[in-house]
């Protein structure tokens, strides 16, 4: 059986290392390629939502990333969500939006659903798709959306204490309403190795590992 090529577009390059450490780790003899536009997230920020034309560049990229020999194609950026989805249907290959497998595995393991996240951009396409999956599950959920404003501008603006200092409050908070915790953006997960055992009584589910794991199932 040929090597399986496995092509990855990102929104941000500092997702790259982040990515190739999974795949090493869980996708040994996999091939890997990586296509990166940092415009593609600036401007849903800058939009507040997806709009049209960013969508089509989306879809283009993916059908590059078919068109350079991915037998499998996954997205890691979840605000762009919804052009990921449109895309698969334009592709003869598989295309996976990173998010999809942990809203999967946040439906079977509860009822009650936390859906955090420190861009409005993000909450929306992943609250959605929570929404969506648990439907085609045949589930019923609860979903309580949580956007901790004023942490992303921390973020950009270089201080990345504030951001993780107000995750962690927002997620100390959540726990105690949900039976699980989903991530709406990979860039919280550190947040979450910081907290104390007590504040992690429920699941906290991050999109990257998860992801390269189901990919994991599908290609090896």
């Amino acid at each position: 059986m040929a090597t399986p090529t496995l092509g990855l577009i990102h929104t941000s390059a500092t997702l790259v290392p982040v990515f190739q450490q999974l795949c090493n780790e869980y996708l040994p003899g996999v091939q890997v390629f990586n296509i990166v536009d940092d415009s593609l997230i600036k401007n849903v920020i800058k939009c507040g939502e997806l709009r049209p034309d960013n969508a089509r560049r989306v879809v283009n990229y993916v059908g590059s990333a078919e068109a350079a020999g991915a037998d499998y194609i996954m997205v890691t950026c979840s605000s762009i969500g919804a052009a990921v989805e449109a895309s698969a249907a334009l592709t003869k290959v598989p295309v996976l939006r990173v998010d999809q497998p942990m809203a999967d595995q946040a439906v079977q393991t509860g009822k009650r659903i936390g859906v955090i996240a420190t861009l409005p951009t993000t909450l929306g396409p992943t609250s959605d798709l929570v929404r969506r999956r648990a439907a085609a599950a045949g589930k019923d959920i609860e979903l309580v959306s949580v956007l901790c404003e004023g942490a992303f501008d921390a973020l950009m603006s270089g201080d990345a204490a504030t951001h993780d200092a107000m995750v962690a409050g927002a997620l100390k908070d959540l726990v105690t309403k949900v039976d699980v915790v989903v991530l709406a953006q990979a860039s919280m997960a550190r947040v979450v190795d910081t907290l104390d055992p007590a504040d992690k009584q429920v699941p906290i589910l991050a999109s990257p590992a998860i992801a390269v794991q189901h990919l994991a199932k599908e290609l090896l």
